[in-house]
This record gives C-alpha cells, sequence and structure tokens, in this order.
C-alpha cells in the first residue's frame, strides 16, 4: 500500500490524523488500494470542504471595512455637493443700488449686474429724497452704494460684489 499522494507527493507520517483516502497536505482526496473510498462528495479529488470555508468572515469584514471607510470620508463631498446646490437653487438675495446717472462706477455696477444676469432695484438718491436718507441710513458717503441682502459695499467692488453673489452669477 502507498503511503505518498499522487497529487503532492507527500509522504504520508504515522501520526497523521486525516482519513487514509485524504492526503494531509494537499486535503485532496484519492483512492488507495485496499482501503475504503471517500464520501462521494469529495470524490472529484477537491479539496476538503472544511478548508473551503476558511477565511470567510475575514472577507466580508475587510468588505465591510472598506465600504465604511468610502462613506465616512465620502460624506464631505455629498454634503458640499448638497450645500451648493440648495444655495444654487434658493431665491436670490434682494440687491439694491443706490447710484446717480453721472456716475461712472455707477455705470459699471450697472453693467455687471446687467452682464452677469443679476436682479436689483435702482434708487437714484439725486431725484429721490427717501433714497437718500437711507443712502445716509447705511454709511453711504459716495455712490455707488450697493446692499446684497444684509451686506453693505461702499463703491465699486467687483470681487466683492462677485462673492457675495457667486451662486447667482450667471455669466
Amino acid at each position: 500500500m502507498s503511503r505518498i499522494c499522487p497529487h503532492c507527493n507527500y509522504a504520508r507520517k504515522a501520526d497523521d490524523t486525516t482519513p487514509d483516502w485524504q492526503c494531509p497536505a494537499c486535503e485532496k482526496a484519492y483512492a488507495k488500494a485496499g482501503s475504503p473510498m471517500p464520501p462521494p462528495e469529495l470524490r472529484e479529488y477537491g479539496p476538503n470542504v472544511a478548508s473551503a470555508k476558511r477565511g470567510g468572515a475575514g472577507r466580508w469584514l475587510f468588505l465591510l471595512l472598506a465600504l465604511a471607510a468610502a462613506f465616512w470620508f465620502g460624506r464631505p463631498l455629498l454634503q458640499h455637493r448638497v450645500a451648493v446646490t440648495e444655495m444654487a437653487s434658493s431665491s436670490q438675495p434682494e440687491v439694491r443700488l443706490y447710484a446717480t446717472d453721472w456716475c461712472g462706477y455707477c455705470k459699471l455696477t450697472r453693467e455687471f449686474f446687467a452682464a452677469n444676469g443679476i436682479r436689483y432695484t435702482e434708487y437714484d438718491i439725486e431725484k429721490s429724497s427717501e433714497a437718500l436718507k437711507e443712502h445716509h441710513k447705511l454709511g453711504g458717503n459716495g455712490v455707488p452704494l450697493i446692499v446684497v441682502g444684509d451686506e453693505v459695499i461702499n463703491g465699486w467692488n467687483e470681487g466683492a460684489l462677485r462673492q457675495l453673489l457667486q451662486p447667482w452669477i450667471k455669466g
């Protein structure tokens, strides 16, 4: 009777605990002359069923950790996208322009609003005493004076306008 595996050439030892029909090294089933046949499910010389199930929990744990990490680190990206969408979908704040007809910077402000699709209300401080009073209340000492929501901009300042109106600028 041969004590050597036909698949991996392992020499069987006397203290090996696997059944006679199974190789202790490669765990493949083989039939030796005069020994009982392996169970029907192992007659195809495949690996032992118990060894095929090893390591399954580790793979699932790794997958779960990878998904948790992707969710955790991807969350700020999703929150930023939602915040930008909410900001863009909300209505534009009220924009008021206190100006005069002859002022070149007032003309630049009007052109900026027109080019970028910004809705605004203009008040001429030379033609309306109410507009002049409001202009002084807001701390204006020159034109243009631009009010975006609660923010006041004294004079022409394209950078400040772009920063305050960024979500609503169309150009």
